[in-house]
């Protein structure tokens, strides 16, 4: 018995070897890229967590001041601003965005020459350069009369605008770029969600005498519901982040300087690297990553109320 009991417990060992052996060698495949999370992703997230109860610019020791970033961001007529205008900024971008992807969308569905072609040029803005495509942009939108989009406008009897180069069209502009920029890329998942629906829905739908547009409200729509709940969780949280289309539409001194176009990534960027206030900037981040997240979780509960409804 103990002879047995002896080759048991052997096997037993050179089992768990091979296990450890197994995990060890999974482990080293998932290594780097964790190492790499660790490093960038959730140390900044823990240090950030941190310095927004502290006062500190970098060089000198941190002092910890508890929740008075917090309290002096909303007395900062620049951060209530940028909050501002990214809640406006938010509003109006994602459902004009929603509306022109699913348009462009059921457009370029239909089975008829060319929407390949199509497909490529609405989807092109999205994966071209930014500094390129902004800088095209600009000269379109040229706040003087020399402007093509200004000219259009004198043609049919408007007066032409400033654009981007104005407190009062800055926002609206930018809204406008974000909207044909990103259109192609949301367009592209409607095509995905498009294409999922089963033709039986619709062939039953005409047997029962539905026209075009009640196939659409009653058929396409409630199919598309877990496509258009993904792509308004991510236009969402993209509106939020968004820095890069402000900057380069509104940067220097047209929109940022005088709080018109100003954002809260922009604000988190201006706090931490001009004015060295790593404090103020980390408790800014925090109000943003809260703000995004109870939207989030407003959204996916709504979804499921919807579905269970």
């Amino acid at each position: 018995m103990s002879s047995n009991a002896a080759v048991i417990q052997a096997k037993s060992a050179s089992a768990k070897k091979r296990e450890v052996r197994k995990a060890m060698v999974a482990y080293s495949f998932i290594a780097p890229n964790f190492l790499g999370f660790a490093i960038f992703t959730l140390g900044p997230i823990i240090l950030a967590f941190i310095m927004a109860f502290t006062e500190w610019d970098g060089s000198n020791p941190m002092k910890f001041i508890g929740i008075q970033n917090f309290a002096n961001l909303f007395g900062n007529d620049r951060f209530v601003a940028a909050l501002k205008n990214t809640i406006v900024y938010s509003i109006f971008t994602v459902p004009l965005t929603l509306v022109a992807a699913l348009a462009l969308a059921i457009l370029l569905n239909q089975k008829i020459k060319g929407t390949t072609f199509f497909r490529t040029v609405t989807f092109f803005p999205y994966v071209a350069s930014l500094v390129a495509v902004a800088a095209v942009w600009n000269m379109l939108f040229t706040p003087n009369k020399g402007g093509l989009m200004n000219q259009l406008l004198m043609k049919v009897g408007l007066e032409p605008l400033k654009w981007a180069a104005a407190p009062n069209t800055v926002m609206f502009t930018i809204i406008l770029f974000s909207i044909w920029k990103n259109m192609g890329y949301y367009m592209v998942i409607y095509l995905a969600g498009l294409q999922g629906i089963s033709e039986d829905l619709y062939e039953a739908a005409s047997l029962d005498g539905a026209n075009g547009w009640q196939k659409f409200w009653y058929v396409t729509l409630p199919q598309l519901k877990p496509t258009t709940f993904f792509v308004t969780v991510m236009l969402t949280i993209s509106c939020f982040k968004i820095y890069d289309i402000v900057y380069m539409l509104a940067g220097g001194s047209n929109g940022v300087v005088n709080k018109s176009a100003i954002v809260l990534v922009y604000y988190i960027y201006e706090e931490a690297f001009r004015n060295w206030k790593l404090g103020s900037a980390s408790a800014g981040a925090l109000v943003l990553f809260a703000i995004v997240l109870i939207i989030t979780l407003i959204q996916f509960r709504g979804e499921k109320n919807y579905a269970n409804d």
